[in-house]
C-alpha cells in the first residue's frame, strides 16, 4: 500500500511520456490498426512486466485468449478514476460473460492519466497456479485489447463496443541488445506501387536480383519496412532463396503467388531465408554471424511473398512495403546457413478431413545428418534460431531433436500456431547439432471444417509441415526431409493397383472396381471418412516407411537418399511441455523405387500448379 500515494501522485502529472515510470520494455508494438493502442513487454525477474498506452481516458483492457475471441479469455481492466489508479483481473466463461476473478494475479506498479492518454504498468507470473488465467508460454499467444471512454463503475466494465481487437505475438522471444551504428549501409527489396485487390486475402509475389558485391558482405539485419497507415494490411512476409540460373527478365514484374499463371521461376523459389509477421519485430544476427552476400554460393535471386489482408475489400490500395537489409564488409566468424526439415512437400502429405487432431511428422534422419555433416563439420552445427512453418490447418509444431536415441531439448516449438503470425525464434542458448543426431517435425492439424481431403502443397489451402534452422558454420546441406511411402496409404482404403507405367498426375487406380480408372486423389476423397477411421489412418501414416531426401546446395542427393531407417527404440515422450503423442515404429521402405518417386514428384511439381491452388 505504501505505493498508492506515489501512484496517485503520477496519475496527476500533465502528460504521459515514455519512460516516466523510469522502467524500460525490450519489445514495443502497435495493437490496433490506428494508432491509438500500444504495448510495451520485457522480463522481470521471474515476472512479465506489460505497459499500455492507449488514448481514452476511460478504462483499458488486455489479455489472453486461445482463439483471439472473448470466450474463455483472460482478462486484467485498468484505469485511473478521480485520481486513483485500479487493476482488476476478470476472466470469461465459454458463454463470454464477464467475471472478477477471486484470485487477482496482476500486480500495479505504474499508473497515469491526461487529458488524452491513460498508461498502465503492471506485472504477472507466467503461470499463476490459477485456473482462469492463461499460462504464458514461449508459443504463440494471442492477445486481445479493448477500450473505452469512461472507466469501470460499480457494475463493471462497460461494453467497448468496436474499441477492441485480437494480435499473435511471442511473449517470450529473447531480446537482442545489440545497437547498429547509423553508418551501416544497406539495401532494400521493396514493392513498387502494388495495386491491393478488392479481396479479403492477396499473396503478392516478386522475385529481387541481390545486389552485386565486388567482395564478400554480411547482413547483421533485417527490418521490415511496411508503409505508413498499411499496418495492419501487411501480414506477413517471406523471403524465399531461389535458382541462380536466371537472367534479369524475371524481375520484370510481380504476380499473385500460388495462381494458376504464376511464372514458373517462381516454383525455384524453395528455402525461406527471412520471415516477418505483424507484430514482429526486425531480425539480428548473433554478433559472430552473418548471411553471407557477394560470393558464388550466396543468393542472386529471391522471391519477396507479401500476405495482404483487407477484411474491409478496400479500393484502389497501393502499397509500397518490403525489407531492409543491413550490411557490412567487416566479416564475422561464420556464415549463416538454412535448413529445411520436415515433410517433403508432396500431395503423399494426406490429412482427412473432419478430423480435430491429426498429426503428421517429416524426418531429418540420422544417416543424413551422419553423412552431410562428418564429410563438412564433424564437429557439428550450432542453431540459433528456428521458423516453423504449417498452412491454415495447422495448429501446432515442435521440432525435437535426438541423440544416440535420448531425446534432447526441444529446438523450437509452437503449440498455438498461427498462420498469419510467422517469424524466426531465436533460441536463448544456441544448440548444437552433431553427427548422427536426427530431427523429428511434429505438426498438429485440424480439418473438422473440411469435407475432403488437406494434402501437401504450396496452396495456403494445402499443407506443409517444416522446420527452417539458421545456424553456423554454413555447410552443404539445405534440405533433409521425409514422406511416408504412398502405396500403404492407399492400401488403408483398399487400393490394390495402380496403372504401370505411370504416365500421367495424379496416377490412377487399376483395382478394385469401385476406384477404378480415378486418381488417387479422387480415390482417397471418395472414401468415406469418419472420425475413427481417420484415427486409425493417423496410426497408420505415423508408422509407415518413409522416403528421405538429403540435398545440397545444387539440388543434388547425398548418397543416403531413401535408404534411411530411424532407430526403433526412440523415445516417444517430450522433455517440456508434453504432447500426446503416438509411438509408431519406423523402418525403410526398401521396395518402393526412389527413382520412381522422385520422377513423379518432378511430373507433379509441373503439373500441378495448373489446377491444384486454391
Amino acid at each position: 500500500m505504501c505505493c498508492w500515494p506515489l501512484l496517485v501522485l503520477w496519475a496527476l502529472l500533465p502528460r504521459a511520456t515514455a519512460g516516466d515510470s523510469g522502467r524500460t520494455f525490450p519489445h514495443r508494438t502497435v495493437l490496433d490498426a490506428e494508432g491509438k493502442y500500444w504495448l510495451s513487454w520485457g522480463p522481470r525477474d521471474s515476472r512479465l512486466a506489460f505497459r499500455l498506452e492507449v488514448r481514452t481516458a476511460g478504462y483499458v483492457g488486455f489479455g489472453f485468449s486461445p482463439t483471439g475471441a472473448m470466450a474463455a479469455a483472460d482478462i486484467v481492466v485498468g484505469g485511473v478514476a478521480q485520481g486513483r489508479p485500479y487493476l482488476q483481473d476478470y476472466f470469461t466463461n465459454a458463454n463470454r460473460e464477464l467475471k472478477k476473478d477471486d484470485q487477482q494475479d496482476y500486480h500495479l506498479e505504474y499508473a497515469m492519466e491526461n487529458s488524452t492518454h491513460t498508461v498502465i504498468e503492471f506485472t504477472r507470473e507466467l503461470h499463476t497456479c490459477d485456473i482462469n488465467d492463461k499460462t504464458i508460454t514461449e508459443s504463440t499467444m494471442r492477445v486481445i485489447w479493448a477500450y473505452h471512454h469512461e472507466d469501470v463503475g460499480e457494475a463493471g466494465p462497460k461494453y467497448h463496443s468496436s474499441n477492441r481487437g485480437t494480435k499473435s505475438l511471442r511473449l517470450l522471444n529473447p531480446e537482442k541488445t545489440n545497437v547498429l551504428s547509423t553508418a551501416i549501409p544497406y539495401f532494400d527489396l521493396i514493392n513498387q506501387d502494388v495495386l491491393i485487390p478488392n479481396k479479403g486475402t492477396t499473396y503478392w509475389c516478386q522475385m529481387f536480383k541481390i545486389p552485386v558485391f565486388q567482395e564478400k558482405h554480411h547482413v547483421i539485419k533485417v527490418e521490415p519496412m511496411i508503409q505508413r497507415g498499411h499496418e495492419s494490411l501487411v501480414h506477413h512476409i517471406l523471403l524465399y532463396q531461389c535458382s541462380s540460373n536466371f537472367n534479369d527478365s524475371v524481375l520484370d514484374y510481380g504476380h499473385e503467388c500460388y495462381h494458376p499463371n504464376m511464372p514458373d521461376a517462381f516454383l525455384t523459389c524453395e528455402t525461406v531465408i527471412f520471415a516477418w509477421a505483424i507484430g514482429g519485430e526486425g531480425f539480428s544476427y548473433p554478433p559472430h554471424v552473418g548471411l553471407s552476400l557477394g560470393t558464388p554460393l550466396d543468393p542472386h535471386y529471391v522471391l519477396l511473398e507479401v500476405h495482404y489482408d483487407n477484411p474491409t475489400y478496400e479500393e484502389g490500395l497501393i502499397d509500397n512495403s518490403g525489407l531492409r537489409f543491413y550490411h557490412t564488409t567487416d566479416i564475422r566468424k561464420f556464415d549463416a546457413g538454412v535448413i529445411e526439415a520436415g515433410l517433403w512437400v508432396s500431395l503423399f502429405h494426406t490429412i482427412p478431413p473432419g478430423m480435430p487432431d491429426f498429426r503428421s511428422e517429416g524426418h531429418c534422419t540420422l544417416e543424413c545428418l551422419e553423412e552431410a555433416l562428418e564429410a563438412e563439420k564433424p564437429s557439428g552445427i550450432h542453431v540459433f534460431a528456428v521458423l516453423l512453418h504449417t498452412h491454415l490447418a495447422g495448429r501446432g509444431i515442435r521440432l525435437r531433436h535426438f541423440r544416440k536415441g535420448e531425446e534432447m531439448k526441444l529446438l523450437a516449438y509452437d503449440d498455438n500456431f498461427d498462420f498469419n503470425f510467422q517469424e524466426f525464434q531465436y533460441l536463448k542458448e544456441e544448440q548444437a547439432i552433431l553427427p548422427g543426431d536426427n530431427l523429428i517435425t511434429e505438426c498438429r492439424y485440424n480439418t473438422k471444417d473440411r469435407a475432403r481431403m488437406t494434402w501437401g502443397g504450396l496452396s495456403t489451402r494445402n499443407e506443409m509441415c517444416l522446420s527452417y534452422l539458421l545456424y553456423y558454420p554454413r555447410i552443404n546441406l539445405t534440405r533433409c526431409a521425409s514422406i511416408p511411402d504412398i502405396m500403404e496409404q492407399l492400401q488403408f482404403i483398399g487400393v490394390k493397383e495402380i496403372y504401370r507405367p505411370v504416365t500421367t498426375w495424379p496416377f490412377i487406380i487399376k483395382s478394385p472396381k469401385q476406384y477404378k480408372n480415378l486418381s488417387f486423389m479422387d480415390a482417397m476423397n471418395k472414401f468415406k471418412w469418419t472420425k475413427k477411421e481417420g484415427l486409425s489412418f493417423n496410426k497408420l501414416v505415423l508408422s509407415l516407411p518413409v522416403n528421405v531426401r538429403c540435398s545440397k546446395t545444387d539440388n543434388a542427393e547425398w548418397s543416403i537418399q531413401g535408404m534411411t531407417a530411424l532407430p526403433p527404440d526412440i523415445e516417444r515422450t517430450y522433455k517440456a511441455e508434453p504432447l500426446v503423442c503416438a509411438s509408431p515404429s519406423f523402418s525403410v521402405h526398401r521396395n518402393f523405387s526412389l527413382t520412381l518417386l522422385m520422377c513423379i514428384m518432378v511430373l507433379g511439381s509441373i503439373l500441378s500448379h495448373l489446377h491444384l491452388w486454391s
